[in-house]
């Protein structure tokens, strides 16, 4: 286990804060020292770097300026995903003093144009919108009323519901109440939105009982919008709400354990990205390995 724990320290800051706090137990002078670093160095400096004048990075909201569609991926360079990245990484909100008002003056959404702090249509990008608005100290509770009025019978949410999808997505969902988890409020609708997975085990159909996808043991890092039980996991970890509907779900991500209690890179999502921050697919990947441990570890303490 030294080992181990030794390997996951050889990191850059913004993973080797969270190694520290969560799986070393250091006091909190040791891992808010590291954490500091992260926007001053590594994949955190790096990405400070690429935003522009403007508040924004490559030139877009969701997208970057002139994408086309025609690159084979989703990229993931325009300023939601820089911001989720930042945030997620723990860089400091005062790193980024005034880009609130940038991107109120710049930045508009591909759909119709809307202002930026105001969200648009699609649940995950609002969920998103939610957090980094909340991280930032934006005006965003506008965002998280949005989440209320279109729950779902179900309990969850779909970005398709502009096409007139009526059952939640497990992906949808998870999004919306990670958004809802940064803003503190809205407990009753997230509460709904939490029954909806653990209902349905994290992974399964309600109707059949059947594994919704594949997709729910592929692990990948960065998570970016897909789900996963591990991800779904972790966000009941940082919740606290430890429940037994996920059993089999936690058995699914112990059983991805390899034998050196690493997990593995079970591939990236493709499109542009401005650097890579882990391994190729097939590798032992010190992100997923974070996460696995300390999802099992408050598992078992329970």
């Amino acid at each position: 286990m030294r080992e181990l724990i030794e390997w996951l320290l050889d990191s850059d800051p913004a993973l080797r804060w969270q190694v520290e706090r969560d799986l070393v137990g250091a006091p909190p002078e040791v891992w808010e020292a590291t954490r500091a670093r992260v926007a001053v160095e590594g994949f955190g400096a790096r990405l400070l770097a690429e935003q522009g004048a403007d508040g924004m990075w490559d030139g877009g909201a969701f997208f970057p300026r002139g994408f086309r569609g025609d690159e084979g991926g989703q990229p993931w360079t325009a300023t939601t995903w820089s911001l989720n990245s930042l945030r997620e990484w723990g860089v400091d909100a005062g790193v980024l003093q005034g880009t609130v008002e940038l991107l109120e003056a710049n930045c508009r959404w591909e759909y119709q144009g809307l202002p930026y702090w105001g969200g648009e249509v699609d649940c995950c990008i609002n969920a998103w919108t939610l957090a980094n608005g909340v991280w930032l100290g934006a005006d965003v509770d506008g965002i998280a009323r949005w989440f209320a009025r279109h729950q779902l019978e179900d309990g969850g949410w779909n970005c398709e519901w502009v096409e007139g999808a009526r059952r939640s997505s497990f992906h949808s969902t998870l999004n919306a109440l990670k958004g809802l988890l940064a803003h503190g409020g809205m407990s009753e609708v997230r509460r709904a939105g939490e029954e909806y997975l653990l209902e349905r085990g994290l992974f399964r159909r309600l109707s059949t009982g059947e594994v919704v996808g594949e997709w729910v043991g592929q692990f990948r890092s960065p998570f970016r919008w897909g789900y996963s039980v591990l991800n779904a996991a972790d966000y009941f970890r940082q919740v606290g709400r430890r429940d037994p509907r996920m059993a089999e779900a936690i058995g699914m991500i112990r059983a991805k354990r390899q034998a050196d209690w690493t997990w593995l890179q079970d591939g990236r999502h493709p499109g542009r990205v401005w650097f890579e921050i882990d391994v190729a697919e097939g590798e032992p990947s010190k992100w997923l390995t974070l996460c696995a441990m300390r999802v099992l570890r408050w598992w078992d303490e329970g």
